[in-house]
């Protein structure tokens, strides 16, 4: 393969959209691949979202819903496929929307990505926290965690009064904001040092995450409780108390399934990574949709194994449901393997969450950069440098590590923060699809290399209609929460758009801006160079 090639014809497609070639293309087909798979990480929402599974319904929300949800997902990626086929830049889902749907469409696909983005490093942030406290800090040194974890305040141990319930939780709240904190500034670090740096560990996290997989699953199944698999064809309500309160609303079967979706999906998302790291990677209109389906693909299938092998340890599925949130890290303490084994299990597990993060800051960070190389955001001109030595766009991934923090700061429950990440990604994914229904064969006539052809369009209904019905599940209690986030998310982009935007903001080049902009993408690659 001629590597020089891809690079002047990727160089060539770019210069073609009006953009230079400013970040460095270092990336492959499988590190492309690997930052998704990286992101979707199956031991990070796989395992921290388990109990959601299992309390809304049960053994066949776990497995079934897994299939259904990750098929959707699958639905998506492939959507969204064609359209980076065509267009292959930073931030992906916002240049697609503008130059599918208009300016204003991209705009508020931009903020909207960039705000589930947030919640992706921020979500994966507090597993971190939690499995390295619960798993390796606990687990593996034995350590006493009690004054570092919260207290379920209606539920009061006798020996305990509501004051030092309110103290405890104050202390653990303000200890898990400083631990995310520093686990963010570290995943910073090693993005602002360059994308060889982030390429190598994204690859290392993508084979870490195949073989602990692998050997997790086979552990939960050998030293499991029983091999039944009629429990992943059975479904049972556990919504309200039977969840152990996990859902604390009771709700009719189908609302519980639906809310039970979240936990595939919020597991299986991020994948528009492969895109926004376009500008990086070699041959990108072919590896980047590659990239995005195959990542989905390989966690679809991996996951689902590893959940049927978490069902069938379980010794009592009634049990395991009450535990609510505490469910898996019960099941996986029980579970009567070697004390080593599980040591080393742990670690790798917190190990694959950290890198799950640091892969979605690389994503938040492109989506920063290339927004505000448009003039999208405040301070666009900061934001959009890129480091000469580094070849990074440093400014952007330490403003997207302190948005993911201070996301924590008002809601610092992992599982509204999960539900949020899942909401408003599949909310900007089915965007830049919705705008490709309506301007295929009219106005976009310009395709890259993979086509759906006659499947375009039914898929990209597929794919509006269950975005619809995620949003129904995102806002369920105990994730109505996000109800104010989404209200004052639309409402703000409205006012802004219409009171000051509209005017201003231009847009991703298009027509003749493109040609007079060529003289400047010259100049820009020279300055790097130099």
């Amino acid at each position: 393969m001629d590597e020089n090639k891809f690079t002047t014809e990727d160089e060539r497609q770019l210069h073609s959209m009006g953009y230079a070639q400013e970040l460095s293309r270092r990336m492959g087909g499988f590190q492309n691949f690997a930052i998704s798979f990286s992101i979707i990480c199956i031991l990070a929402g796989g395992i921290t979202s388990f109990p959601l599974a299992i309390s809304s319904g049960g053994g066949f929300e776990a497995g079934i819903g897994w299939l259904v949800g990750g098929v959707f997902a699958m639905v998506v990626a492939t959507s969204l496929g064609q359209i980076a086929s065509a267009y292959p830049t930073a931030g992906g889902l916002y240049h697609w929307s503008s130059i599918l749907g208009g300016r204003g469409w991209g705009w508020a696909t931009a903020w909207i990505n960039m705000l589930g983005l947030v919640f992706v490093v921020a979500s994966v942030n507090v597993g971190v926290w939690q499995l390295f406290r619960d798993l390796v800090a606990a687990g593996v040194f034995g350590a006493d965690v009690t004054v570092w974890t919260s207290v379920d305040v209606t539920a009061l141990p006798k020996d305990m009064t509501m004051d030092q319930a309110v103290a405890i939780n104050s202390h653990a709240y303000w200890v898990q904001v400083i631990a995310v904190a520093i686990i963010t500034a570290a995943q910073a670090l090693f993005n602002h040092f360059g994308i060889k740096i982030t390429t190598r560990l994204t690859d290392f996290s993508g084979y870490l995450i195949f073989v602990v997989a692998i050997v997790l699953t086979l552990t939960f199944f050998i030293f499991g409780a029983t091999h039944d698999f009629s429990r992943i064809f059975t479904f049972t309500n556990n919504s309200g108390d039977p969840g152990g309160g996990y859902l604390p609303t009771a709700r009719v079967g189908i609302v519980a399934f639906l809310v039970g979706l979240l936990y595939p999906l919020y597991t299986i998302t991020g994948f528009d990574a492969s895109a926004h790291t376009s500008e990086e990677t070699r041959d990108a209109r072919n590896a980047v949709p590659r990239g995005m389906m195959q990542s989905v693909f390989w966690s679809l299938v991996f996951g689902f194994v590893m959940a049927v092998a978490f069902i069938m340890a379980a010794p009592d599925m009634t049990a395991l449901a009450k535990d609510g949130a505490a469910s898996w890290f019960n099941l996986f303490n029980s579970l009567p393997a070697p004390a080593i084994l599980k040591d080393i299990l742990a670690i790798a597990i917190v190990l694959a969450n950290f890198l799950c993060a640091l892969a979605g800051l690389t994503s938040i960070s492109r989506m920063i950069y290339a927004f505000a190389r448009d003039g999208g955001l405040p301070m666009s001109g900061t934001l959009a440098k890129v480091n000469p030595t580094y070849r990074t766009p440093v400014a952007a991934i330490w403003t997207g590590g302190v948005l993911s923090v201070a996301a924590t700061l008002y809601s610092p429950a992992f599982a509204a923060l999960a539900a949020g990440c899942a909401l408003f990604l599949y909310v900007s994914y089915a965007m830049p699809i919705a705008a490709g229904v309506m301007a295929e064969g009219k106005t976009w006539t310009d395709f890259g290399p993979f086509r759906l052809g006659m499947w375009s369009k039914p898929l990209a209904l597929i794919s509006m209609a269950g975005v619809l019905v995620l949003m129904y599940a995102g806002i369920q209690p105990p994730f109505d929460i996000l109800i104010n986030y989404a209200v004052g998310t639309i409402v703000l982009l409205v006012v802004l758009w219409f009171g000051f935007e509209r005017k201003r903001f231009k847009g991703p080049p298009i027509g003749d801006e493109i040609a007079k902009r060529q003289a400047i993408i010259a100049a820009q690659e020279k300055a790097l160079a130099s």
